[in-house]
């Protein structure tokens, strides 16, 4: 797996990312946390969106609040993404736009000991973060195959690089995100689908807040959600793997290139340990 440590190329201009992936994009996870650092960062590009959410009144306002500030338009989908039809649903909204980027966002992603999953827990991991990303892409390659070009960007994180303590099912659906996007990295070029895979590390987000860390032991390294969509959407086209943020692609590094694994495995656990002490 080839990953690229340092610096980011610039961006190519607003007018050329409007020609390379059209006037829409559908942000699948739309209204909070990094989906709504994508929803705004595109909008900012002059995208048109298709926003798609299970959380009906944070999506109207949000969404009222950046057509008026960026004068762009947007179509809702207020759609529970772990169910079987979301992907379908999905398809279906951009059916009548000229949609050729996909942003799929959403994940489950509580931190617990394994064994005190439940079933429905195991379930939903798979649906929200495999089953659902895998079909839209799926589905949406096969429409952008006949068009002149388009683009993926699925969000994962650096547990699925890294796999941590606690984040056993987690780490393995991220693991699966990361290797969908660099194989199909590869294989879509020849259809002009460019596709990024984005390996966040800890975000300042409702969803990382909500599984009560304590953030003394995080130190300085938590990103803005902004700056991660930023960084992904200038690699898009560039990088089949990016990792936002320097001191994370340090961190990366270091874990990966300069310590064995077994080393690596208990640095990792015992800062999340200290994170999450009461596990």
């Amino acid at each position: 797996m080839r990953i690229h440590y340092f610096g980011a190329k610039i961006g190519i201009s607003m007018n050329d990312f409007l020609q390379r992936y059209g006037e829409w994009a559908l942000v699948a996870g739309a209204a909070d946390g990094i989906g709504a650092a994508f929803s705004e960062t595109l909008a900012g590009r002059g995208m048109n969106l298709v926003m798609s959410d299970n959380n009906v009144d944070l999506l109207n306002e949000f969404s009222s609040r950046i057509e008026k500030t960026y004068k762009i338009k947007t179509r809702l989908l207020h759609e529970d993404l772990s169910a079987k039809g979301a992907w379908k649903n999905c398809m279906d909204a951009i059916a009548s736009c000229d949609c050729r980027l996909l942003v799929y966002v959403p994940s489950y992603s509580p931190v617990r000991r394994f064994l005190n999953n439940e079933e429905r827990d195991l379930d939903l991991f798979l649906d929200l973060n495999c089953r659902t990303p895998l079909k839209l892409c799926h589905a949406f390659g096969n429409k952008m195959k006949n068009e002149k070009s388009s683009g993926i960007i699925l969000v994962s994180s650096l547990a699925g690089l890294i796999a941590p303590v606690w984040s056993a099912v987690y780490a393995g659906t991220k693991a699966f995100s990361i290797q969908l996007a660099q194989s199909l990295n590869a294989e879509l070029k020849e259809h002009a689908i460019d596709v990024t895979v984005c390996c966040a590390g800890i975000t300042d987000t409702s969803t990382f807040h909500s599984s009560g860390p304590v953030m003394k032991a995080i130190g300085g390294g938590i990103m803005d959600p902004a700056e991660v969509a930023d960084y992904a959407i200038k690699n898009l086209g560039k990088k089949a793997i990016c990792i936002p943020g320097w001191k994370n692609r340090m961190i990366y590094f270091f874990l990966t290139r300069l310590i064995s694994r077994n080393t690596a495995s208990s640095l990792v656990n015992h800062a999340m340990r200290k994170i999450y002490p009461d596990i």
